[in-house]
């Protein structure tokens, strides 16, 4: 399915579990999880950075637990937390500069974290 976004922006972002392998294609390798992916080394997870303070708040990571029942207020939730948080011109000025992987540690691949940050970003090119 292609989203209006991928179609109009020319931003080059995307997401992978902290768990795969790195990749050269991945480019920057950011992990933008609050709490380190459990059981793996910095050679493991390979990141660039690690802006944990991009993450959703403790509060709110808390209250969702991935429960997908929760999904789309998590998603409101977040995205009110993003609206005020000055990583996000960090994030942008680097995908402004080549492709950005958002690493994620959640077993869940399209209820996280890092599928909403994504959204979020491109919708702002």
């Amino acid at each position: 399915m292609i989203r209006a976004y991928e179609v109009f922006t020319d931003m080059d972002i995307q997401i992978k579990r902290a768990y795969e392998p790195a990749d050269p294609a991945d480019g920057c390798r950011i992990l933008v999880d609050r709490l380190w992916p459990r059981g793996l080394t910095k050679q493991q997870v390979a990141c660039d950075l690690w802006l944990k303070e991009i993450a959703p708040t403790a509060d709110l990571r808390k209250w969702f637990n991935h429960d997908p029942a929760k999904w789309a207020e998590f998603q409101r939730r977040y995205r009110d937390e993003l609206s005020v948080n000055p990583c996000v011109k960090e994030l942008l000025d680097r995908a402004a500069k080549g492709r950005l992987t958002l690493l994620y540690g959640a077993r869940d691949a399209e209820c996280n974290q890092a599928v909403v940050l994504r959204d979020y970003l491109l919708e702002r090119n």
